[in-house]
């Protein structure tokens, strides 16, 4: 419970923050210094972006690919 209380005080925190993608290991990955708007973090803690490119694609905090 206290990830989940994490993850929605930390969605408070980052809600339409900017941010720019470093590099992305996704088979249809946003490219390398698009920038986007974070949009909010769910309770699993992906992080949904509103990218300046029109992608909606979410990032998951510790994935490697």
């Amino acid at each position: 419970m206290e990830e989940v209380l994490s993850y929605r005080q930390q969605n408070v925190e980052y809600k339409g923050k900017r941010i720019r993608c470093i590099h992305m290991n996704d088979e249809y990955p946003v490219p390398d210094g698009t920038e986007g708007t974070v949009n909010h973090i769910d309770d699993l803690g992906t992080i949904h972006v509103n990218w300046d490119n029109g992608s909606t694609l979410g990032l998951v905090q510790g994935a490697l690919g």
